[in-house]
């Protein structure tokens, strides 16, 4: 027994032998090297045709995307526009080079000399993918630019080895500047914010191009978790973690030779600014971007070159005098309305422009209580007549023609009228006898008293004296649109229509001594590939400045002594005119300091927009002239805009007084007070037979003052006009609404 197990044992190491013999003659060297070269070719030939298989496709659709951006004069944003994507792309020169670095220093040092891969990093990657680890890391800069433009995020190994073929390819095919740009351009930075020109807007408020170092590497540590590491939201960990990649971005930028370790040194931890809400269309915003859009359209650029996105647009707002006008707004009106309880109150509607009389632009704009409620923009609306504020315009056609009265006196501010109230005029083959406010007769009138009260009668035989096509031909050229304008002599109480916009337009002109403005909002439209220099207002004399500044001289009386007395205030030299259309549907007030011109409006709108209603009633308080809240609006906006007051004043020259009547012999007895008719004739309607001129002329009056108080011998006398009174009339009162009836 022993000497078989001896054998059996024997055996049993003979086969042994003789398998481990044959596992050693299996895997030697020589083969496991081979097999390790045969794989190593497999896989370059794998991936050689992975190479030649893959091409470069065309950039994500949401890579390529951008909004635009609309901003006040000083830079600050007023809205973004686009696609869901808060994205503008920028040159690389627009980016400081030691930010520039700042990025490559946080996520890849060896970028100007790698090839574009790590294979370490992907590999590591794919592993992580494969074991379901999640997303990878370890990407170059070029790998992070060709997912982030031409694949997705997916985390899947196909897509991995995609973007590893496409880097090789990119990086054979662009310059490391172009695909530093293509990648912090296309990265996301959190706060809803594509791309460095939104990061920067987003965390600090500033262009890209403003960025300094401690910003920039602050960003560029952001890429590692946008979320995370947002110091507005993160926790005590994010913002420690975001510290030290802050660091490690700097300590890796004095490595790299791209900051001195005393710059270093000095530089403190960026920290940004409170995340701000997307600015909408809400409140005065999408008025602004309409009018400006409006705008861009006239300039060339259209609504298809807008949504491509891009865009840059400087608006000529002014940030501060926008916030005045609509604090104004809401104060003097809003405040004062019941818009859920008054059927009146839901009707109204408030328009404004503001103007820089010097260059045109539009510095403020007040479309409407809110442009998500209420999208057609009173400001710009052509709808409405602009009523009395049209009289100013007939005294500069007046005295820009250089006409003169019936009886050949040349027309000036002394030059006296027939006041009476419907009282015919004279010399025109349309008859017309208005109805003054409240059927108030004024009997002889200087053109100035006139003017501070807004007496229809006067205004009525004075465009007779002109010619209404040579009234309108001076309107046109002041900036008044040709819209239902007739040649009549209706056309003298604004039966035309026109928008604040229009009217500040033509008054500035005035302010600006006759020189044309034209109201623009439009200062700057800029694209990477593409900019647009708005096209410059003419400067041409519209009238002469003699008239300009007489029709100013005028409108100061109407402030300081007349309907428009709600706007004087010793802070600021004022001229201006009220206005109220037919049966109260609108009110206005056009004025202007040295400095500043504007028109505010009131509209009744009723039936969802699809008519116009009275204004009667408003807040409660009558008839809702133009001498009340609009001109309580237009003081209370200027006085805030002007920076609480301004010691300019009005520069006037060549003030023309006109003519008046020689003084009555002493054998003259006055003539009898004009008859007036019982009713209002409507314009176009064949009334009697317009009576003649005063054929007895009353005493040389004296020149007008702040305070009209001499009145010519007549048996009806000047009544002087009510403070702060349209017409002269109590806005408490009910009466006549200040336009014939059409």
């Amino acid at each position: 027994m022993g000497r078989a197990d001896a054998r059996r044992a024997q055996a049993r190491e003979s086969r042994r032998a003789a398998k481990s013999g044959g596992i050693r003659r299996l895997f030697t060297w020589k083969k496991l090297l081979g097999t390790f070269f045969g794989i190593v070719l497999l896989g370059m030939g794998a991936f050689g045709a992975l190479y030649l298989y893959v091409d470069i496709p065309a950039a994500n659709v949401m890579a390529e995307r951008q909004s635009n951006v609309y901003k006040y004069s000083d830079g600050t944003v007023l809205a973004r526009t686009g696609k869901g994507v808060n994205r503008q792309i920028v040159d690389l020169d627009e980016v400081p080079e030691k930010v520039q670095h700042a990025f490559v220093a946080a996520e890849n040092k060896t970028f100007y000399k790698d090839q574009g891969v790590d294979l370490k990093g992907t590999t590591r990657g794919v592993l992580n993918t494969l074991s379901g680890k999640g997303k990878q890391g370890g990407s170059t800069i070029t790998q992070q630019y060709v997912k982030n433009y031409y694949l997705t995020q997916d985390p899947t190994v196909s897509r991995k080895l995609q973007e590893l073929v496409i880097s090789l390819k990119i990086d054979q095919q662009m310059s490391k500047e172009e695909i530093l740009a293509g990648y912090i351009n296309t990265a996301y930075y959190g706060r809803g914010a594509s791309g460095i020109q939104a990061a920067a807007q987003a965390y600090y408020g500033v262009d890209a191009k403003d960025l300094n170092v401690s910003q920039g590497a602050y960003l560029a540590s952001l890429l590692q978790a946008p979320s995370q590491y947002d110091w507005a939201t993160a926790s005590d960990t994010g913002k420690r973690l975001v510290k030290e990649r802050w660091a490690y971005t700097l300590r890796n930028m004095v490595e790299m030779g791209w900051l001195t370790e005393s710059e270093k040194a000095k530089l403190k931890f960026a920290h940004p600014q409170k995340p701000k809400p997307a600015a909408g269309m809400e409140g005065q915003t999408g008025y602004l971007v309409e009018a400006a859009n409006e705008e861009l359209e006239k300039q060339g650029v259209t609504e298809e070159d807008r949504e491509a996105g891009g865009w840059t647009f400087t608006l000529t707002v002014d940030k501060k005098r926008q916030q005045a006008l609509e604090k104004a707004v809401d104060d003097q009106l809003e405040s004062q309305l019941d818009r859920k309880g008054s059927k009146v109150d839901a009707g109204v509607q408030a328009g404004a422009t503001s103007v820089d009389p010097k260059t045109g632009k539009v510095v403020a704009l007040y479309g409407g209580e809110d442009y998500i409620k209420h999208y057609i923009s009173n400001a710009t609306r052509q709808d409405y007549q602009p009523a009395s504020t049209f009289k100013p315009l007939v005294l500069a056609a007046a005295l820009e023609n250089e006409s003169k009265t019936q009886d050949g006196r040349l027309i000036g501010l002394n030059t006296i009228y027939d006041g009476t109230s419907k009282r015919p005029v004279v010399g025109s083959d349309t008859p017309f006898n208005p109805q003054n406010e409240d059927d108030r007769s004024y009997g002889p009138i200087s053109v100035q008293r006139a003017m501070n009260s807004s007496v229809n009668s006067v205004f009525a035989q004075m465009i007779v004296d002109v010619t209404p096509a040579a009234a309108k031909e001076t309107a046109l050229d002041l900036g008044v649109p040709d819209k239902n304008f007739p040649e009549r002599p209706a056309v003298s109480l604004g039966t035309m229509n026109a928008s604040t916009w229009d009217m500040a337009g033509a008054y500035a002109t005035l302010d600006n001594h006759g020189q044309k403005v034209t109201p623009h909002i439009l200062q700057s439209a800029e694209h990477r590939d593409r900019t647009v220099n708005p096209e410059k207002p003419k400067r041409e004399q519209a009238i002469s400045r003699a008239s300009a500044d007489t029709v100013t001289k005028a409108l100061t009386g109407v402030v300081d002594a007349g309907s428009g007395s709600a706007a004087n205030t010793p802070a600021y030299d004022a001229a201006g005119k009220t206005g109220t259309s037919e049966d109260n549907k609108s009110a206005w007030f056009a004025g202007y300091t040295p400095e500043l011109t504007t028109v505010v409006a009131l509209f009744g709108e009723g039936d969802g927009g699809r008519k116009q209603v009275s204004l009667t009633g408003t807040a409660n308080s009558g008839r809702a002239n133009g001498g009340g809240f609009p001109a309580r609006i237009w003081a209370d906006y200027t006085l805030g805009a002007l920076g609480g007051g301004s010691g300019k004043t009005f520069d006037l020259q060549d003030v023309e007084r006109g003519e008046v009547p020689a003084p009555p012999t002493p054998s003259e007895t006055p003539s009898e007070e004009p008859t007036e008719s019982e009713e209002p004739t409507p314009s176009d309607t064949p009334s009697e037979t317009p009576s003649q001129t005063p054929s007895e002329t009353p005493t040389t009056p004296a020149p007008p003052t702040d305070s009209p108080t001499t009145t010519p011998p007549t048996k009806t006398p000047e009544i002087p006009p009510l403070p702060g009174d349209e017409d002269g009339q109590p806005g408490e009162r009910p009466g006549a609404n200040g336009v014939a009836p059409q």
